[in-house]
């Protein structure tokens, strides 16, 4: 009885032994060690989209925050940005820089559809994660073919799956027409509409693009009225979304304005644009709106709070954009505590692929973040909102995206 006794310890203890190193084992890609964690970003500070530039600020000052109180398992984030000014060109210049001169770990909430489309090849080939790509085009949830590449935004097809299905029950009438960027984040919420509306698609009687180049889209807004259209599906970006906003109002056209979510900043569109202007259009929510006085006592919403005042005091607190960049960051300090001490590139995609009802602290009460191998949509869940004139109201049930292609 003795000697099993022994045995047993003897191989329990033998165990212990080999397993140690294991345990203590790192494993590191170009860009990671025992203290840093390398990480490069291209955002629009100037440029036609600038007004993103928000987003970048906000996630530097969350990295700030998280290297302050010692980094992710002991390593501080070392976060390199660079402006690309929302232009492709310049995107794939920096990111190749950040790649090949920065030598960083991973890029991370690359900003746009275009700058994020000119390097998704790039980066695959690379094996360099592109990591919550800041676009929700289809292209960047697409495990197949670009296993890579992984985007922070809700689908934009979802999206307008949602508003479809929202036309169909609230308007069922309606003449629809649309204006989008001419690029994968316009084509996308118009594939998305016609799909959700499959059969009554007729519904649309006018859609028009224009070019970020464009200095405005007055004219489209224009034809659009003339088109007899009673419901405006906009689809466009902040710049283009307060001029088509303003510009309807002069026009005296008053249809029902449905507004893609990245252009719903209060502070940044709709105050530019006139708020008696933007009274009663209608988007989307997947995060909490800082103006709601429903999250005063809110603790995810006090710690973002407590957050601005001291990291960023000089950034609107209340900005869409803000919120997004403080979550986008969160995010990815959960990936990377999820790495422990494996920081390679195959593993930051192994773990942003393998989230498990992640809480984010701007979430909508009953929205978490799930990611699998096959399914790398970030965000599948939202609800509706109209804005009051001074803020967005958000109302009925939490709608997920369950459509289901004929």
């Amino acid at each position: 009885m003795t000697r099993i006794k022994s045995t047993g310890a003897a191989l329990l203890m033998l165990g212990v032994t080999l397993s140690a190193p294991a345990l203590a084992q790192k494993k590191y890609d170009v860009g990671a060690t025992d203290t840093e964690i390398k990480i490069g970003q291209t955002n629009p500070s100037s440029g036609p989209a600038s007004t993103f530039g928000a987003i970048g600020r906000a996630e530097a000052a969350y990295i700030r925050m998280i290297n302050e109180q010692g980094g992710v398992n002991g390593r501080k984030i070392n976060l390199i940005q660079y402006d690309d000014a929302y232009s492709p060109p310049k995107t794939v210049e920096q990111v190749r820089k950040l790649v090949e001169s920065d030598e960083v770990l991973t890029t991370f909430q690359i900003i746009g559809t275009p700058p994020n489309a000119a390097v998704q090849k790039y980066l695959n080939s690379k094996g360099v994660p592109q990591l919550l790509a800041g676009s929700g085009a289809s292209r960047f949830t697409d495990p197949k073919n670009f296993p890579w590449t992984i985007s922070a935004n809700p689908n934009y097809q979802s999206e307008a799956h949602i508003y479809a299905k929202y036309i169909l029950e609230n308007f069922p009438n309606a003449k629809i027409g649309i204006l989008y960027q001419n690029d994968d984040l316009g084509k996308d919420y118009v594939k998305g509409l016609k799909d959700g509306l499959g059969a009554k698609a007729g519904m649309i009687v006018k859609e028009l693009s224009y070019e970020v180049s464009d200095p405005t889209v007055d004219s489209q807004l224009v034809t659009l009225k003339a088109s007899g259209a009673d419901l405006f599906y906009n689809m466009s970006t902040p710049k283009f979304a307060a001029q088509s906003i303003r510009k309807a109002a002069e026009l005296g056209w008053k249809p029902v304005h449905i507004l893609e979510v990245n252009a719903t900043g209060v502070g940044q569109v709709l105050v530019p644009a006139g708020p008696e202007n933007a009274k009663d259009i209608i988007s989307v929510a997947y995060g909490k709106d800082p103006l709601d006085p429903q999250w005063a006592d809110d603790e995810g919403m006090k710690r973002y709070k407590a957050f601005m005042a001291k990291y960023a005091p000089g950034e609107d607190a209340n900005s869409g954009y803000a919120t997004y960049g403080y979550s986008t960051a969160a995010l990815l300090v959960q990936i990377l505590k999820q790495c422990g001490d494996e920081l390679t590139r195959a593993n930051i995609m192994k773990q942003a692929t393998n989230i498990k009802s992640f809480v984010p602290d701007l979430g909508l009460p009953g929205m978490s973040i799930t990611t699998t191998s096959d399914d790398y949509r970030i965000n599948k869940q939202f609800q509706m909102m109209k804005f009051d004139g001074q803020r967005w109201i958000i109302s009925g049930p939490i709608l997920t995206d369950d459509f289901k292609a004929d």
